[in-house]
């Protein structure tokens, strides 16, 4: 009997086990299939952008006061070393007092600024290396420099280390912002599918952002300053973790065979992308200025609370992402108007920017701002797929440089914020700097009349046409171009569209403006190349 039942549970364990190596092995197939593949891919780079974010503006709230402690230590100690009379020290402390405060100001501005500097200096070959092995390895190198910068954050004792640390987040920005959004790019090949992605990833970015100041700020004052650094630090290697076993970089060399990438000083020359870059970095200088100057001017004239200039930027976090969700609606309906989107984010980023002055409570303030983020999520979800677009039909399909690009045009005014913003609001006022963000942004917007006809394009003739047979499926947009670009060809018509002529310029794409230039003139028996 025992032995009976001995046999009945062996052959049941057996059974179980069966099916428990039944189901993970449906598990691993379903996990293989490229739907869950590229999901993962979009949590995983969503998670690397948002703590990026995170990472930047987490200090906002955290800075400002222990740069101020460690500031007032100093002074402590050396009035303690040098003991004079009563009436010297009275002089000497209201003199020293402001030469600290011009001191902490610069010290801050210096800080904030050190990242997108560094990450500005690194990325042209940040963008050439990852166009030479890929997407994945790059993105791990990024996690892994961010985990430890924000380690060496949490345990810093004094502005050196801290600036060393602000400085080598921007190195792992480099990578990881570079990558992930390449990775995005290159896996949702089909446009509206890019454009919903990148839509998400933006959301991340711009919760990260909004979020940070007051998380930073809640644990700093009830944890210490190394419990918000450490949060992050965790959920960065968890991150990395699981890029690694998901993914896993080092065994998957699907690009070994994929063409070069463009070099990104030809990509800088292209007018198409040097429009959408330029377009990124005058979006984004009002937020950049703001961050640093918005906290003084809301305590002189309004008399905000600290909770009030920590959580002023907060609710701009919903019309962000309704401005992302708005756009990518549009881009699916309407995809030949991106151009549009963008000029329009940016006619609403100026008019926001100019009415921020004539705000005189906390309450008034939310709108000017929630229109800034409004605005920026219309341009950033219209113009970052605008620049894969531009890359497939104009160059090579390889995404690492252009991103790195897009990195550039951001960086140039994170870059430039903390440090010339102060300089502006004290010669000039902070008035004549909100008019002037807003002026910039709206003249602007006409330069983006420049990409209309760029859904007209047709994909460049590059190497990638060498590992695409007509036997093969096309895979997304770009290999379905190109392989109706061949049929067209062969029938002696173009893909770019029956009502003009084909006209190649000196990039290898069509040139739309020259076609209607010619096509006004001349009547045309057949397709004609330049």
């Amino acid at each position: 009997m025992d032995t009976g039942g001995s046999s009945g549970l062996a052959k049941s364990a057996a059974v179980k086990l069966s099916e428990m190596g039944e189901k993970t092995k449906q598990f691993g197939n379903k996990m293989k299939a490229p739907d869950h593949q590229r999901r993962i891919i979009l949590v995983i780079v969503c998670v690397a952008l948002l703590l990026d974010n995170m990472l930047y503006m987490v200090i906002v709230p955290i800075i400002p006061d222990y740069l101020a402690d460690l500031e007032l230590e100093q002074a402590e100690h050396v009035h303690l070393v040098i003991h004079q009379n009563y009436s010297i020290n009275t002089t000497m402390s209201s003199a020293q007092a402001k030469n600290n405060r011009d001191n902490l100001d610069v010290q801050i501005g210096v800080l904030f600024a050190s990242k997108a500097i560094l990450q500005l200096l690194v990325n042209p070959l940040s963008g050439t290396f990852i166009d030479r092995v890929g997407y994945d390895i790059p993105l791990l190198i990024g996690l892994t420099v961010m985990f430890f910068s924000t380690c060496i954050f949490a345990f810093a004792e004094n502005y050196a280390t801290l600036f060393f640390a602000r400085s080598l987040q921007g190195l792992g920005s480099a990578f990881a912002d570079t990558s992930g959004i390449a990775m995005i790019a290159d896996k949702y090949t089909e446009e509206s599918e890019r454009t919903k992605a990148l839509g998400i990833a933006l959301a991340f970015i711009s919760f990260g952002s909004l979020v940070a100041p007051p998380f930073g700020g809640i644990l700093y004052e009830f944890a210490g300053k190394r419990v918000p650094f450490i949060v992050l630090a965790v959920v960065c290697l968890i991150d990395g973790i699981l890029l690694l076993t998901v993914i896993k970089p080092f065994s998957n060399r699907t690009r070994d065979n994929m063409p070069v990438g463009t070099p990104i000083y030809k990509l800088m020359v292209d007018p198409y992308i040097a429009v959408v870059a330029g377009a990124l970095t005058v979006c984004n200088i009002p937020l950049a200025f703001l961050e640093p100057t918005i906290a003084n001017w809301m305590e002189s004239t309004m008399h905000s609370t600290k909770w009030e200039m920590g959580l002023c930027w907060l609710p701009a976090f919903f019309p962000h992402v309704l401005g992302v969700y708005m756009t990518v609606k549009l881009a699916a309906k309407y995809p030949n108007l991106q151009w549009f989107y963008g000029a329009l984010g940016m006619v609403i980023i100026g008019a926001s920017s100019c009415t921020i002055p004539a705000c005189k409570t906390f309450g008034q303030l939310i709108a000017p701002l929630c229109g800034i983020c409004f605005g920026i999520a219309l341009v950033d979800t219209a113009l970052l797929p605008t620049l894969a677009f531009l890359v497939d039909v104009r160059h090579v399909s390889v995404y690492g440089s252009v991103y790195a690009l897009a990195d550039i045009s951001y960086s140039v005014a994170y870059a430039m914020g903390p440090i010339v913003a102060g300089n502006i609001v004290h010669n000039y006022g902070f008035v004549q700097l909100n008019l002037g963000m807003g002026l910039v942004n709206v003249l602007y917007a006409p330069a983006l009349l420049f990409l209309r006809n760029v859904c007209q394009m047709k994909p460049s003739y590059s190497e990638r046409d060498n590992l695409l047979v007509d036997d093969d499926e096309p895979e997304g947009l770009c290999d379905t171009m190109k392989m109706e670009e061949r049929r067209g060809k062969k029938k002696g018509y173009s893909s770019a569209g029956d009502c003009l002529p084909v006209v190649v310029d000196e990039n290898g794409g069509f040139d739309p403006f020259r076609a209607q230039t010619l096509a006004s003139v001349d009547e045309f028996s057949g397709p004609e190349y330049s």
